[in-house]
């Protein structure tokens, strides 16, 4: 991230979950998304797990909330500003703007927006670029959730001035203090899911019985292909 603004690049950053690997195999417009990104980022443990078992050398996940809250403290240290786009409502939003200020009394927060629960109009969304452009952002943070977060991105980089957007998904929840993270213990396992899922079992319930068995019968598929004498 330092890189792109520091030469002015267009870069965009997903942080990859189970459910989003997961929907990137039934849409092909959100796997375009993460395969176009910069960087696609282990933001779970059982996403780490299962590269380590596939050779890859990976010391930790990229969580979205810590990675946002380490590079808002490093925006304010070196004078960067900062967009958000995204959040439950513009209440919830004002809320991430105070928790952020409160934290870091020097970060430049250069604008924020909650879209409505509907894609924007052609003229909506011409605005909002507008917008961003006027104000000047270094990063756009993204908390729209996959895959929102990740068609957005990939639609809007060659649209939008910013050198750097991120899509973190449940962080402007979390920094806020809407939501309560979970304990670092079972983030450490693997077990985030199963806190959140405990926290709002109608939305997310369905999703992760969905997907959960889903990934490890792919991963499980893959392992086995790449194992095979002969690869």
């Amino acid at each position: 991230m330092d890189e792109a603004i520091e030469q002015g690049e267009a870069a965009y950053f997903c942080h990859v979950s189970v459910h989003g690997l997961m929907l990137a195999r039934d849409d092909p417009q959100m796997a375009a998304s993460l395969e176009r990104a910069d960087l696609a980022l282990p933001d779970g443990m059982p996403v780490v797990w299962a590269l380590r078992a596939l050779g890859e050398r990976i010391s930790d996940r990229v969580y979205g909330p810590t990675l946002m809250e380490l590079y808002c403290e490093r925006c304010a240290e070196a004078g960067r500003s900062i967009w958000l786009y995204g959040g439950a409502n513009e209440a919830a939003l004002d809320s991430l703007r105070a928790a952020l200020a409160a934290r870091f009394p020097s970060l430049r927060i250069a604008g924020s927006f909650s879209p409505p629960f509907r894609p924007l109009d052609e003229a909506e969304e011409a605005d909002l670029v507008a917008r961003i452009n006027a104000d000047g952002p270094d990063v756009v943070w993204c908390g729209l959730g996959a895959p929102k977060q990740e068609l957005w991105m990939a639609r809007m980089r060659d649209r939008l001035e910013a050198p750097a957007l991120s899509g973190v998904g449940a962080a402007f929840d979390f920094l806020s203090g809407r939501v309560a993270q979970a304990p670092p213990w079972m983030g450490r396992n693997g077990l985030e899911w199963l806190h959140r899922m405990s926290r709002e079992p109608r939305r997310l319930g369905p999703r992760y019985l969905r997907h959960n068995p889903r990934f490890l019968a792919a991963f499980a598929r893959q392992l086995a292909d790449e194992r095979r004498p002969g690869r």
